[in-house]
């Protein structure tokens, strides 16, 4: 095909130079059996022939033009020193010219004929349809990229830019964002993919959420720190998160007081295969501590943390020198406690370790109290036995006036370290008091995911729940610095940013799938939300604060609360009693002894509910 184009740019070119149509045809034939020998070698070294011609793209058209440059240097060369006589001097340069054109132009039709018609044909009924938010560098890069996805047809950009909107990008329309809505319907949009990766997390969110009452899948690229060499692809898109929701912008740490606690001590995590014991390993491991141990009671959950810490330390992210120490051990146990506590000697405790599924500590209160309020009494009195420096433990919103036994556990494992705080002692306890954090075990945003990829319903408690989201990793991290800062006997409260309503989350996540609600209004729906009733103990909102004392710190995330304490005499005669009658299996006993530690707990009604 190039040979009948480079020869047919010879009669083009001798045309243009004379002027004529009519001349003599053994001139042109002389002169087209050059430039076919010029040509050949040249565009085989260049590597002409080896782009995909579906796939050519600028940098094949760069290559065809520095190639008709090469050409047209050889050739007049060979006119002007006479080498090759006969033929105007001027052709030299004529023809590569005309060449390089009709090769552009015939590639760009063999590209538009085999991908674009063939394939639109092809793909008819299940092509997606799609717009790209974003008319920046990022979305004329993701353009290109869906060039390459035979399963996608690019229908139009959209941007906030006003001086863009019915411009055209490489033959793209640009529409304004609140012109969605209405390209759903009219051109059959089915996908909106995110290419403003500069942006804020708020910015983010803000445009995630003008979509999230229209029915179309939204994909977005990451934020640039997170592309892979900065270079934009469609391979880079990925689902929206609830993350991208919250809108909340990380604040940078406060490197002193990660450091402070951690680099070059000791440092112990209970529940060291949790969601957010797990991620405290993470990101306390790469503080440099002279060693982490790691405490967990399950086997599987230990293992796989300790060996993605090894990997990471293999890959360089974790120092060579920091010891790894997986402690397979159940805190309830004092003399296993005392054994571990004895044998590391810790300069910092993290105690993570804790049942936190509020219906299943509901049914199985024994197990429950026992886990959680004297796991985390033995490991405090054998911390402050050995002379821990630091005993930080994770808390939960759930323990400000509690409504079940798991969030009242959690407030007497705070009153057990606030008492402990006031005796003499070199240990400074600090407790850190937080919500919901996204992706954790049990969570409800996976719950979600998968319900409405299994086709719905989507099940929720009560249609006005609403519950505080934290993400693990800015969780682990506001964790690690509360506690630098303890003084002993500290409630820390962690910014949680605003309560969200769990339906509307329901809502938005089906939206974003590309899917509707099925209800009264849309009986024709896609995916039902189906309401199942408050659970025994569940509250429809959490709180933080139990008072209204509460002062801020040095960083702008967390808080400190100054709160009422029991006397530890008190505490510890009541914890007598109550771990007499769990030994006893004295279920009743044991919750009456937690209401008279916690009376903001409904007591006498949850006695008679578990005694039933």
């Amino acid at each position: 095909m190039d040979a009948v184009l480079c020869t047919l740019a010879v009669w083009v070119a001798f045309s243009l130079r004379l002027g004529y149509w009519d001349f003599e045809s053994a001139a042109v034939i002389k002169t087209a059996l050059l430039c076919l020998i010029v040509w050949l070698p040249i565009f085989v070294l260049k590597g002409i022939y080896h782009s995909v011609t579906r796939f050519v793209g600028s940098r094949t058209m760069i290559n065809i033009a520095i190639s008709c440059m090469l050409m047209a240097f050889v050739l007049s060369t060979l006119f002007l020193t006479k080498t090759i006589a006969g033929p105007p001097r001027t052709i030299g340069v004529l023809q590569p010219l005309v060449f390089a054109a009709l090769l552009v132009i015939s590639r760009l039709f063999a590209r538009y004929l085999l991908f674009d018609i063939l394939n639109q044909r092809s793909f008819d009924g299940s092509r997606n349809r799609v717009l790209i938010f974003g008319a920046g560098s990022a979305g004329r890069q993701l353009a290109l990229s869906l060039a390459h996805e035979p399963g996608m047809i690019l229908c139009g950009y959209l941007d906030d830019d006003a001086r863009l909107s019915g411009q055209h990008i490489d033959g793209v329309k640009v529409y304004r964002r609140h012109d969605l809505e209405k390209l759903v319907k009219m051109l059959g949009i089915d996908t909106v993919l995110l290419a403003v990766p500069r942006i804020s997390r708020q910015e983010r969110a803000q445009i995630v959420r003008s979509f999230s009452r229209i029915p179309v899948h939204v994909l977005t690229l990451p934020a640039l720190s997170h592309l892979v060499g900065g270079t934009v692809s469609y391979d880079s898109l990925r689902e929206i998160e609830i993350n991208d929701l919250l809108g909340r912008d990380p604040v940078p740490p406060n490197q002193l007081l990660l450091h402070r606690t951690i680099a070059d001590r000791v440092v112990m995590i209970t529940g060291a295969g949790g969601s957010i014991g797990s991620e405290l390993c993470r990101q306390i491991s790469k503080l440099k501590p002279y060693a982490i141990v790691l405490v967990e009671m399950t086997e599987h959950a230990l293992y796989l943390i300790e060996s993605e810490l090894l990997e990471a330390q293999q890959a360089g992210t974790i120092h060579p020198s920091t010891a790894i120490h997986p402690e397979l051990a159940n805190i309830t146990d004092r003399l296993t406690v005392h054994r571990l506590l004895e044998r590391w000697k810790p300069d910092t405790v993290f105690h993570a370790a804790a049942y936190k599924h509020v219906p299943l500590v509901e049914e199985n209160v024994i197990a429950g109290l026992l886990n959680n309020i004297f796991g985390t009494l033995r490991c405090a009195l054998e911390a402050k036995k050995f002379g821990v420096k630091n005993f930080i433990l994770v808390s939960t919103d759930k323990a400000v006036r509690p409504t079940n036994v798991m969030g009242a556990s959690k407030r007497v494992c705070e009153l057990v370290l606030q008492g402990l705080a006031a005796e003499d002692g070199t240990t400074r306890f600090a407790m850190v008091r937080f919500g919901n954090v996204l992706g954790s075990s049990g969570s409800v945003v996976p719950r979600f995911q998968r319900q409405i990829k299994d086709g719905g319903p989507v099940t929720l408690t009560h249609r006005d729940v609403t519950r505080y989201f934290m993400t693990i990793p800015e969780a682990a991290q506001l964790v690690i610095q509360a506690g630098a800062m303890a003084e002993g006997g500290d409630v820390f409260l962690l910014d949680m940013g605003k309560a969200i309503r769990i339906d509307d989350m329901a809502r938005t996540m089906i939206h974003l799938s590309g899917l509707t609600v099925r209800d009264a209004e849309n009986p024709e729906g896609d995916i039902e939300i189906r309401e199942v009733g408050l659970r025994k103990g569940e509250k429809l909102y959490e709180e933080l604060l139990i008072g209204d004392s509460v002062h801020p710190t040095s960083h702008p995330r967390i808080m400190r609360a100054r709160e009422e304490r029991l006397a530890w005499p008190d505490l510890l005669q009541q914890l007598e009693l109550m771990e007499t009658a769990l030994e006893n299996g004295n279920r009743s006993k044991a919750l009456e002894v937690l209401c008279t530690l916690v009376p903001e707990y409904n007591g006498q009604q949850a006695i008679r509910l578990h005694v039933a």
